[in-house]
C-alpha cells in the first residue's frame, strides 16, 4: 500500500510517501520558524496561510523523489489532531479532496501518535513493549506502549512542556525562536556547576512533570545577575548549561521510574526536544543502568514531518481503518482514546 502522509499541525508543513512493502519512498518538510521568529512564537493565521501555499508544491517534489503520478497513490493519511485548528483544517481538507478526487481512503492521525512510531522509520526499529517518552513543544507525557493504539498515560505535564519551558527560557536570555536549539548550542560555552537549578517533582514519587517553577528560577536567577552587573555572554552561557541540566535530568530521573515501574527494556523518545544531545546521552545512560536499549527517531523525524504520518497512517489503514464521517479535526484529542491495531 503506496500512503500519502500530510502533516501541519503548527508551524511545519510536511509531506511523504510510504510504501507498506518498500519503505520510505520520499519526504519534504518546510519550516515556518524564520517567519515566526520575529514575532517569538507561532502566529495561528500565518502558519494556517503557509501551510496552504506549501502543500501541492511539496506532494508536486515526493511524488517525483518515488517516481510515482497521483494514480499510483493508495490512500491519504493525515494529521487531525492535536494541534492549532486553522492549521488542522488546512491539512484535512487538502487530504480529503485528494482522497475524494483519486476516490481512495483516507485517514485522520494522531499527531503524539506519529511522533511515538517515527522510531519505527529506522532501520533498527524497537519492538513493542516498550517506554516511550514524547517531548515537544506541546507536550511532555511517559507512555507505556504495548502496541499500535494499546497507550496507557503513566505521567503528563502539569503545566508547560518542556519544549515550551525550552522557549521561554530563551526569550528571557535574549534569544531567537525556537528555544531549544538556541539554549543548547548557547550551553556548549556554559561552566558546569557555576549555577544548580531545582530538578522539579523528583523529589515525590510519581511520574507527572513541572517546568513552571523551573521558568520561574531561570528568571530570577537572570534577575539576580543583571542587579549585580554580571550578566555577560559567559554567564548566560553558564544560565543555560544549568537550564538544559535541570530539565535533561528531571526527564531522566522520570524515565528511569518508568523503566523500573513497567520493567520494560526499551525507552523510545520521540519528539522535538529529543533531537537535545544531552537528552539522549543521559537518557543512554540511564537505560544502561537498567539493562535497557534506546530508541529514537532521526533528527529530521524529530519536529513534525510528513513520514511519521505515513507511517503512522498505513498501520492504521492496513488493519481496515479509514474515514466516512466529515472533516473534524480534534486541536485537543487524548491519545488513550485511540482504538487498538491487532498485529
Amino acid at each position: 500500500m503506496i500512503v500519502v502522509g500530510i502533516e501541519t499541525s503548527c508551524d511545519e508543513t510536511g509531506v511523504a510517501v510510504y510504501d507498506s512493502n518498500r519503505g520510505l519512498l520520499g519526504e519534504a518538510l518546510f519550516s515556518q520558524v524564520a517567519m515566526h521568529a520575529d514575532y517569538g512564537g507561532v502566529v495561528p493565521e500565518l502558519a494556517s496561510r503557509d501551510h496552504i501555499q506549501r502543500l501541492v508544491p511539496l506532494l508536486d517534489q515526493v511524488l517525483e523523489q518515488a517516481s510515482l503520478t497521483k494514480q499510483d497513490i493508495d490512500a491519504v493519511a493525515y494529521t487531525n489532531g492535536p494541534g492549532l485548528i486553522g492549521a488542522l483544517m488546512v491539512g484535512a481538507t487538502f487530504a480529503r479532496s485528494l482522497s475524494y478526487t483519486l476516490n481512495i481512503p483516507a485517514i485522520g492521525v494522531h499527531h503524539m501518535e506519529g511522533h511515538l512510531l517515527a522510531p519505527m522509520l529506522e532501520e533498527q526499529p524497537p519492538a513493542f513493549p516498550f517506554v516511550a517518552l514524547l517531548v515537544s513543544g506541546g507536550h511532555t507525557q511517559l507512555v507505556d506502549v504495548n502496541g499500535i493504539g494499546q497507550y496507557e498515560l503513566l505521567g503528563d505535564s502539569v503545566d508547560d512542556a518542556a519544549g515550551e519551558a525550552f522557549d521561554k527560557a530563551a526569550k528571557m536570555m535574549g534569544l531567537d525562536y525556537p528555544g531549544g536549539p538556541r539554549i543548547a548550542k548557547l550551553a556548549e560555552d556554559g561552566t558546569p556547576g557555576r549555577y544548580k537549578f531545582p530538578r522539579p517533582m523528583t523529589d515525590r514519587p510519581g511520574l507527572a512533570f513541572s517546568f513552571s517553577g523551573l521558568k520561574t528560577y531561570t528568571l530570577n536567577t537572570i534577575q539576580a545577575a543583571k542587579q549585580n552587573s554580571d550578566l555577560s555572554q559567559q554567564t548566560l552561557a553558564d544560565i543555560a548549561y544549568a537550564f538544559q541540566e535541570a530539565v535533561v535530568e528531571t526527564l531522566a530521573i522520570k524515565c528511569r521510574r518508568a523503566l523500573q515501574a513497567t520493567q520494560h527494556k526499551r525507552l523510545v523518545i520521540a519528539g522535538g526536544v529529543s533531537a537535545n544531545k544531552m537528552l539522549r546521552d543521559r537518557l543512554t545512560s540511564i537505560a544502561a543502568k537498567e539493562s535497557a536499549t534506546l530508541f529514537y527517531p532521526r533528527p529530521a523525524f524529530c519536529t513534525d514531518n510528513g513520514a511519521m504520518i505515513a507511517y503512522a497512517g498505513c498501520q492504521r489503514l492496513l488493519a481496515g481503518e479509514q474515514e466516512v464521517d466529515p472533516i473534524q479535526p480534534k486541536p485537543r484529542w487524548p491519545m488513550e482514546a485511540l482504538t487498538a491495531v491487532e498485529t
